[in-house]
């Protein structure tokens, strides 16, 4: 299985403003330039994180993001369920395109989804607090400094 581009850049972001702490403020373009990534795509990402309620949104002059909620609060499995569109990963797990003939006697479907849960119970063990808590490594990275 593999994430979209769209999941990948909403994680980082994520990363970014953990990283960054509650209290500062971030941009988008800082972010873009920081990952070397598109900052019409990061916009996208930012916004639909502010629907989601992670990140706060301020506008104007002096404005930019910053986490909504701690990072402890920001469990990493349902973000990724919330960012990707589509788990089905064969044919057999969409009924509204299945054509699959073997369906009604296939085993295998069941191993993917059993396969397919075990990787949420993974995700699902993790908050973003886990990934940016004590982490002076990721923190030298991103910002060029030591917290």
């Amino acid at each position: 299985m593999r994430l979209t581009m769209y999941t990948d850049f909403s994680l980082r972001v994520l990363l970014y403003l953990g990283i960054k702490g509650k209290e500062e403020l971030s941009t988008v373009q800082e972010i873009s330039d920081v990952y070397n990534i598109s900052k019409n795509h990061l916009t996208k990402v930012t916004h639909e994180l502010g629907k989601m309620g992670l990140v706060e949104t301020i506008r104007g002059r002096g404005g930019g993001i910053r986490l909504n909620v701690h990072p402890s609060e920001i469990n990493i499995g349902e973000t990724v369920r919330k960012t990707e569109d589509d788990f089905h990963l064969v044919e057999c797990f969409n009924c509204e395109i299945n054509q699959c003939i073997i369906t009604p006697v296939c085993r295998l479907k069941n191993v993917l989804h059993e396969a397919l849960d075990a990787y949420f119970k993974v995700l699902d063990s993790y908050t973003l607090a886990d990934f940016v808590e004590n982490n002076d490594g990721l923190a030298t990275i991103l910002l060029g400094k030591q917290l």
